[in-house]
């Protein structure tokens, strides 16, 4: 059967509508965008779309650009255009031989710049600095072949910033080091399933004199470092370099907790979810928040959408994730799912 020419026209307008109702923009949405200095990706995508977490669709990107993106520096022009009815994004950069402007398509690259000199970060760079202090996420005995702190000077029991003590070595060249203290299983609220041992944050400390034991200077605490705390090797590669994303998993989960603050969450605060690797969750994926089923007046009320997260650091069962925005305050057992 053949289908007339005047069908398969209204076929593909309702395709082309299809895609362009698939990136909704924002009603003010700017032609043209200069990237100034303390933009972020979520500020920049909240522009263009109503939805900041479509930015990889509205580039154009794959999966591998998502991954390692060509990066976005304060001075380029993100041009919107159209094309075939579907918005899409552009960026602009001074031709080399001319004042020109030419387009060009983001695409894989590979970056080692400092924190300091990087493109534009997916979420402001004053936050960055707190998710050095967040908990470990650890196996049952994930401590057990770690350093730790057997003497302090003076007869102290306790000792902070400034102060050298004597630890165990475990043998390796690290230098620089976070003390941590064995913290408490973390339960998941629905299967009660034990999903990790949280290692608690007590400061920084270096190696003055290599050996076993060792002397360390603890540089920095936020706590009182005591007796049989332990050594993990600090991460330095805090380039937080992806792209806010939607999960390519079906995430069903809960909130565990939220960090730093007594009851309630908001914009900025930090989340446990109980989800993680094996669930299929990395770095740069945005969950929506959902306030938790509850009872009134003897009525079932449906989960209602309160919140937008962020995940920023995935361990193999838990993920911490940053709420980005919020109607709503972010409370334990709140649901998560994909936006």
């Amino acid at each position: 059967m053949r289908i007339p020419v005047i069908a398969l026209f209204c076929l593909s307008l309702l395709s082309v509508a299809s895609r362009a109702d698939d990136l909704p923009l924002q009603d003010n949405a700017p032609a043209r965008y200069t990237v100034v200095k303390g933009d972020t990706l979520w500020g920049i995508s909240a522009k263009f779309l109503k939805d900041p977490w479509q930015w990889p669709q509205i580039w154009g990107m794959n999966k591998a650009e998502i991954k390692n993106p060509h990066w976005i520096y304060p001075g380029n022009i993100i041009v919107l255009n159209m094309h075939d009815g579907v918005p899409q994004l552009t960026l602009e950069t001074p031709n080399e031989n001319s004042n020109d402007l030419v387009t060009v398509k983001l695409s894989p690259t590979v970056h080692s710049e400092a924190l300091n000199r990087s493109g534009v970060l997916p979420i402001p760079a004053d936050m960055l600095r707190s998710f050095e202090n967040q908990a470990l996420v650890l196996d049952k005995d994930g401590l057990a072949n770690s350093p730790k702190i057997i003497e302090f000077e003076d007869t102290h029991i306790v000792v902070g910033t400034g102060d050298e003590v004597y630890a165990t070595s475990d043998h390796s060249h690290t230098t620089h080091w976070k003390i941590v203290r064995a913290g408490q299983a973390i339960i998941d609220p629905v299967s009660k399933e034990i999903l990790g041992y949280s290692a608690d944050y007590m400061g920084e400390a270096r190696t003055v004199t290599p050996g076993n034991p060792q002397r360390i200077a603890i540089v920095s605490s936020i706590s009182e470092v005591q007796d049989k705390d332990r050594l993990v090797p600090a991460e330095d590669d805090y380039t937080f370099r992806y792209i806010p994303h939607a999960p390519d998993a079906i995430i069903n989960g809960r909130v565990i907790s939220a960090l730093g603050v007594m009851t309630e969450a908001g914009r900025y605060n930090s989340i446990m979810i109980n989800k993680g690797a094996r669930d299929g969750l990395e770095k740069g994926d945005v969950l929506a928040i959902y306030r938790a089923p509850r009872q009134k007046d003897g009525l079932k009320i449906p989960p209602s959408r309160s919140a937008l997260c962020m995940i920023y650091r995935v361990f193999n069962k838990v993920s911490y994730a940053l709420i980005m925005d919020s109607t709503y305050p972010v409370s334990a057992l709140d649901v998560v799912r994909n936006p």
